[in-house]
């Protein structure tokens, strides 16, 4: 297990990695999450040769860089474990908006 602090100005978030079975790589997330810990959070999920799962039971606080985030490791198969309500809708949303915009334009 391994208990990692990022501390970014005034935002604070708290990652601790746990091994569960299968070898499924579990990042425990508590604080907030905004575009800089998005992209440290990014480079720790690219690293992992697992499945990983994002457990996000303890996120209070999420800004657009950070659902953007969310959004694509869910589309890359990353599990969303616990997440609150509000942070889930708004990962939905933000994959429908995805899909909307990547589907080709009727050219008539």
């Amino acid at each position: 297990m391994q208990l990692r602090t990022l501390s970014f100005a005034d935002a604070m978030l708290r990652i601790h990695r746990a091994l569960e079975d299968q070898g499924v790589v579990v990042f425990t997330l508590s604080g907030r999450i905004r575009s800089e810990e998005a992209a440290e959070l990014r480079r720790l999920v690219r690293a992992e040769n697992q499945k990983v799962i994002l457990d996000l039971n303890e996120v209070r606080l999420v800004d657009r860089a950070a659902i953007a985030f969310l959004a694509q490791c869910q589309a890359e198969g990353v599990r969303l474990r616990n997440a609150p309500a509000y942070i889930q809708e708004w990962v939905n949303r933000e994959t429908v908006a995805r899909a909307t915009t990547a589907l080709p334009q009727d050219s008539n």
